[in-house]
């Protein structure tokens, strides 16, 4: 990314501006001459040297690192769009935000449930999940009825063979090199913490094959897929998946819609048309 310096000193200037000595903890005195703090106070506050944050403010410095920034975002009390939007003028990816953990939020509940014609859920970035609605569980089975760990779709797509049966032996490496690299950018996103930590040591004692591919640390974030489904009632199915992210990417809405010209639009008419009792229990090759 590159750095806007005329950009990043504008907003530092008017930052700076905004922000009166008591908000920060300085004393007001009476010889200011105008609003806002001094260039001098906000280095203080910022653990940096004046000169530094001059030649930032005078769009004539190298790029700030990311400490820095951090730093600049304390000392200006920056709101966390505010500190988003320094980070992108210095040429910096944004700090992810605030995980949304577990909790769905209503708002994306009720968005679930309004897709009646199409199979969309909504899954953590580990692959748990979370919530689905009437037609995922028609096309994929009804997944919260076994036990919790056989919620993740990357646990499954590694311990269950029936998920893998319909693919090509090209095709299951190609989505079991994605699966391992997903969740390793996942990890890192979170930190390593402890959810994250023990699903990769489960995985890798109980596949030889996610431990070999765990080991080549490829790291690629699956955004758009396709998955195949075989589902006892209407057969073979092949969709499309188009992923929505939360902010701080770590929760998903999965949307299931049929590529243009293939028998998949026909097979969700026919889902439709099952009662609640003959959803059959297929499994998702792909979240």
């Amino acid at each position: 990314m590159d750095m806007d310096r005329a950009e990043l000193a504008d907003f530092l200037r008017r930052r700076r501006g905004r922000l009166r000595p008591e908000e920060v903890g300085l004393p007001a005195g009476s010889r200011r001459r105008t609003p806002g703090l001094r260039r001098e106070e906000v280095s203080q506050l910022a653990g940096m040297s004046a000169d530094y944050y001059m030649r930032l403010e005078q769009a004539r410095s190298p790029q700030p690192s990311a400490q820095i920034l951090a730093s600049l975002a304390r000392a200006l009390r920056l709101t966390d769009d505010e500190r988003d939007h320094l980070y992108l003028l210095a040429g910096h990816r944004p700090p992810a935000g605030r995980m949304a953990g577990d909790h769905v939020r209503p708002g994306l509940l009720y968005l679930l449930d309004e897709l009646k014609e199409t199979p969309a859920h909504i899954t953590n970035d580990l692959g748990d999940l979370l919530a689905h609605n009437t037609m995922a569980e028609a096309l994929l089975g009804c997944i919260c009825s076994v036990r919790e760990q056989d919620r993740n779709f990357v646990w499954r797509w590694f311990t269950d063979p029936a998920i893998r049966r319909i693919y090509s032996p090209d095709e299951r490496r190609e989505h079991s090199r994605a699966y391992a690299a997903d969740l390793r950018a996942s990890i890192t996103r979170r930190g390593g913490d402890a959810a994250s930590t023990r699903l990769v040591a489960d995985l890798q004692a109980a596949s030889p094959e996610f431990a070999a591919l765990w080991e080549l640390h490829e790291v690629a974030v699956r955004r758009n897929s396709r998955i195949r489904v075989d589902h006892p009632t209407v057969g073979p199915v092949e969709l499309e998946c188009e992923t929505l992210l939360s902010p701080a990417e770590d929760q998903m809405l999965v949307i299931f819609t049929p590529p243009p010209g293939t028998p998949a639009l026909d097979k969700l008419s026919l889902l439709r048309g099952l009662n609640h009792d003959e959803f059959a229990a297929a499994d998702p090759a792909r979240r």
